[in-house]
């Protein structure tokens, strides 16, 4: 769950995950949308990645980045799950 906080404690990479909200997206089409190097969207993706928020398929050349709701389903269950039942 520490790869999962890390990776949600950067801006850029919870924009990422904003635009990966509307459709898939190849890391090319992601780093249009930013004004900061490719190796550095490459970066933040590889950490999306490892914290399981996104899942990526290669097609051809390409590689297709999408978002992986069942982490964040698992995470607001987990926090929920902290709530003090209400008497």
């Amino acid at each position: 769950m520490n790869a999962l906080f890390k990776a949600l404690n950067d801006s850029t990479r919870r924009e990422i995950l904003e635009l990966l909200k509307e459709k898939d997206l190849t890391a090319g089409e992601i780093a249009e949308q930013f004004n900061i190097s490719k190796p550095s969207i490459s970066h933040h993706l590889d950490l999306l990645r490892q914290a399981g928020l996104v899942v990526s398929v290669k097609e051809g050349q390409f590689i297709y980045y999408s978002l992986n709701t069942t982490v964040m389903d698992e995470l607001l269950k987990w926090i929920m799950g902290l709530q003090s039942p209400k008497n």
